[in-house]
């Protein structure tokens, strides 16, 4: 028979633990990370939806967060107003700088997080990002003033000409990006997920998608799934099918305080991938909402946490 496709991660998180390299982590004191470098997995999406089932995933937080995504946005109140946290510390990051220049008053990040979800004028100040993915998929900075909707672009292109090679989505800009960014203009952390190429075969429409730094453990079930229902959302507006999610692993990493959850993880046996529907009416990337998504038979283990660690992308 052949190997449920979750043994694809499962199998890379034992690589890692057996055969990767020990590195420091930039900025951050006792943390290292075990790594590998390239890695490939391939999902094929008429066989299930790739939701992790060897640790309960938090596929709201995925959904809300590629919505944010599409939306070009780079404000995070409409995570907080959905009470997803996953950029909380990014944002926050940023104000315990200003407090500690004493430019503003101390608060915790849970009191940080309610104010931009209650007050338009501190979340337009304080939930800005800079020029994170959804800016750098919908409205790229061009050199001659113009903001290129790269999303926009590409599914048009799958319609009119889907035998094309050169349909791609990039959010890696250099000019916001560690110490080629003027002062002030890098994003708050530089894009993990750089760019995603996609492909139509036999009215399949598949898409690749390179990761130059993939925290295996916390960040990378969760870019599977997204990335997966990104595949399919864009099948769906441009009438293909979905065909394959290709996921290519630059450097895949374990970080060192979560090797012990790692262990238990790897001990466990996939369960049958869930089914994803998608309301067949949405026709148009700009109108999904949350609502029109629907996991059936979603059979997992419980969940194994582990802290996220800030590095800001190096």
């Amino acid at each position: 028979m052949k190997r449920h496709p979750e043994y694809q991660y499962l199998d890379c998180l034992s690589d890692i633990m057996k055969n990767g390299t020990d590195k420091p982590v930039f900025g951050v004191e006792k943390t290292y990370i075990r790594s590998v470098f390239g890695r490939p997995m391939r999902f094929d999406l008429s066989k299930g939806f790739p939701l992790l089932t060897t640790k309960k995933t938090y596929l709201r937080g995925i959904i809300h967060e590629l919505l944010w995504f599409i939306s070009g946005s780079s404000n995070m109140k409409y995570l907080a107003d959905n009470d997803v946290h996953i950029w909380d510390e990014w944002a926050y990051k940023n104000y315990k700088i200003a407090v500690a220049k004493k430019e503003v008053s101390e608060m915790t990040q849970e009191d940080f997080i309610l104010k931009i979800k209650n007050n338009k004028t501190f979340a337009k100040k304080w939930g800005e990002l800079g020029p994170v993915y959804g800016v750098q998929w919908r409205k790229w900075p061009a050199s001659d003033g113009r903001k290129i909707d790269q999303l926009k672009w590409a599914i048009e292109k799958l319609k009119t000409t889907p035998e094309r090679k050169s349909i791609v989505v990039s959010a890696w800009n250099p000019e916001f990006s560690y110490e080629m960014a003027a002062k002030g203009k890098s994003m708050v952390i530089v894009p993990c997920h750089m760019f995603y190429h996609l492909n139509v075969n036999d009215g399949k429409l598949s898409l690749l998608m390179y990761q130059r730094s993939c925290d295996m453990f916390l960040g990378v079930p969760f870019n599977i799934a997204s990335y997966a229902l990104l595949t399919m959302m864009l099948a769906q507006v441009t009438g293909f099918k979905p065909g394959e999610f290709v996921h290519v692993l630059g450097d895949a990493h374990i970080y060192n305080n979560h090797f012990k959850q790692v262990k238990e993880q790897i001990k466990r046996k996939p369960k049958p991938f869930p089914k994803m529907v998608i309301n067949p009416k949405v026709k148009d990337i700009d109108k999904f909402k949350f609502e029109d998504f629907e996991l059936k038979n979603y059979k997992f283990y419980p969940p194994i946490k582990g802290d996220i660690t800030l590095v800001g992308g190096f």
